[in-house]
């Protein structure tokens, strides 16, 4: 291959990667919120969250967009591990479209020809229309005549490649379809796009370049590859984030181990299949074909199994945060002996204040504490919290006796009150913050003596009662100040409001803290 066909291929490539990016955001941003809200709302069943993903993928032909969007979903918790895998095999399976669109599409006529006036129409759809909608669907417009442009580089590389002695060569050679799953591989990691990768090999092969079971297995690596954005996505999200590109990994690896082994049987029934639906024998028209059939049957395989393997999933990349979360003194085997199921209970409650203690404590002393880095552990308590009222739940309380069932209703309120405390935890951080702001002006000792107040609650040897006549005065005083200096702007009224707000919930953190410390006593013993 001389140097000129090298760049000519290179730069259809570019192009090709180009138009790609600008189809997948203009199309994302023309759709708005509403590709999200499908993905994030309609995926309430396995089959429809296959049904979802294929969806979304195939419209904004990126897989790779929608998998990284799954896991913004998992990371904000929004998403379960088990509908986000169904996801996951849908977006396999509506990547395959691209297939269809190089070989329908790209092989049927001059690109050339059509390419230049989309491009045009496009361009000036972005530069002449008045809404920001309208100038993304441009832009997606725009993208998808560089995608002809680019493809058509590519074919006629390919084409004049493989009239070279090297491509004769190449093609009298008997390669293992090890090495050509490793080429598609390759060039999927090194493009970042499983469709930049699947059209040089579709065109590879139209080109006569690659043979149909070379290729084949070619499409098998590039699907593999696909999971690489996944991969590095993945790096310093949640650990359900994580688990989900390793549910990736595995079914693209599972699925192209299954084509792999079955790669003569399935070209046959590509074959079989090809003039059953009357489609003009190509090898790109093949590729496509074969590209979504082991898609489509990795997903059918696999979806069933989705739950058993997002329960396996859960046992990796284990967080300090979810193994608090996870009660270690609550069996359901007790639940049918009352006095040792409220027994385990006290144990959990000793644990639930413990944590919730140390998330207060962190709020108020952690000088280098972020609201991200609390998140994490605010969710494990309320997650143990829960864990903890809906054993209450399962506790039989009509055989009970009359101080067995005042106790568990002592664990339920303070449940509540620790809930309450805990989900509060952030205020500390923003009164913390308006204490520095605030010092060395009128309210600087009122507000030193409040955040002391509030670190003095996480004190087991505090009286509550004292503690609480105590704060209500300097409250009262330093909400006075604030509105006083905000009738004199010395203070914005949008930073007083804030201080003032995060002041009252610190207040009720206060309040619902003490309130659970008063019960201690019943609900551990």
């Amino acid at each position: 291959m001389t140097t000129a066909l090298v760049f000519q291929g290179l730069g259809g490539l570019a192009l090709f990667l180009l138009a790609m990016q600008m189809m997948t955001n203009g199309l994302k941003a023309f759709a708005g919120p509403q590709l999200r809200n499908l993905l994030g709302n309609w995926t309430r069943t396995p089959l429809r969250g296959l049904a979802a993903g294929a969806l979304i993928t195939a419209v904004v032909q990126s897989s790779g967009a929608v998998t990284v969007a799954t896991i913004g979903f998992v990371n904000a918790g929004l998403l379960s591990l088990k509908h986000a895998l169904s996801v996951v095999f849908g977006s396999n399976v509506g990547t395959t479209m691209t297939g269809w669109l190089v070989s329908l599409v790209g092989f049927g006529f001059n690109v050339e020809r059509v390419a230049l006036p989309i491009l045009t129409a496009g361009v000036a759809m972005k530069l002449m229309a008045g809404s920001h909608r309208l100038q993304s669907l441009g832009e997606s417009l725009a993208g998808f005549g560089l995608f002809f442009l680019g493809l058509g580089l590519l074919q006629s590389t390919f084409g004049s490649a493989a009239q070279g002695s090297e491509a004769q060569a190449l093609l009298a050679n008997s390669y293992h379809p090890l090495v050509f799953l490793g080429i598609g591989f390759g060039l999927t990691v090194v493009t970042q796009s499983s469709s930049a990768a699947l059209a040089m090999v579709l065109t590879a092969a139209a080109g006569g370049l690659l043979q149909l079971e070379s290729a084949a297995a070619a499409v098998i690596g590039a699907n593999l590859g696909s999971t690489s954005t996944a991969a590095f996505a993945t790096i310093g999200a949640t650990a359900n984030a994580r688990r989900l590109a390793v549910g990736h990994i595995g079914f693209n690896a599972v699925t192209g181990l299954i084509a792999l082994v079955m790669l003569p049987a399935m070209l046959w029934l590509v074959n079989a299949l090809a003039r059953w639906l009357t489609l003009e024998a190509s090898p790109a028209i093949s590729l496509a074909l074969f590209h979504t059939l082991f898609n489509i049957f990795g997903a059918a395989m696999m979806l069933p199994f989705a739950p058993r393997i997002a329960h396996y999933l859960g046992r990796l990349f284990r967080s300090a945060e979810e193994d608090n979360a996870r009660p270690r003194h609550l069996d359901d085997t007790l639940v049918s002996t009352p006095e040792l199921a409220v027994s385990a209970l006290g144990q959990e409650m000793k644990r639930l204040y413990g944590l919730v203690n140390g998330v207060l404590r962190a709020a108020l002393h952690r000088e280098d504490l972020k609201p991200a880095l609390l998140t994490p552990q605010i969710e494990s308590c309320q997650q143990l919290n829960q864990a903890i009222t809906d054993y209450v739940a399962k506790v039989r309380a009509e055989k009970l006796p009359d101080d067995l069932v005042e106790q568990l209703t002592w664990v339920v309120r303070t449940c509540r009150y620790l809930s309450d405390a805990v989900t509060l935890a952030g205020h500390l951080l923003a009164v913390r913050s308006a204490g520095q702001e605030l010092a060395g002006g009128p309210l600087a000792a009122d507000m030193k003596h409040f955040i002391d107040l509030l670190a003095a609650a996480m004190d087991p040897h505090t009286v509550p009662e004292q503690l609480l006549d105590e704060a209500e005065p300097v409250y009262q005083a330093l909400k006075a100040g604030l509105l006083n200096l905000m009738v004199r702007r010395a203070v914005s009224i949008p930073q007083g409001e804030a201080v003032l707000d995060d002041l009252s919930a610190s207040r009720r953190l206060l309040h619902q803290w003490l309130k659970a410390t008063r019960l201690r006593p019943q609900v551990t013993r």
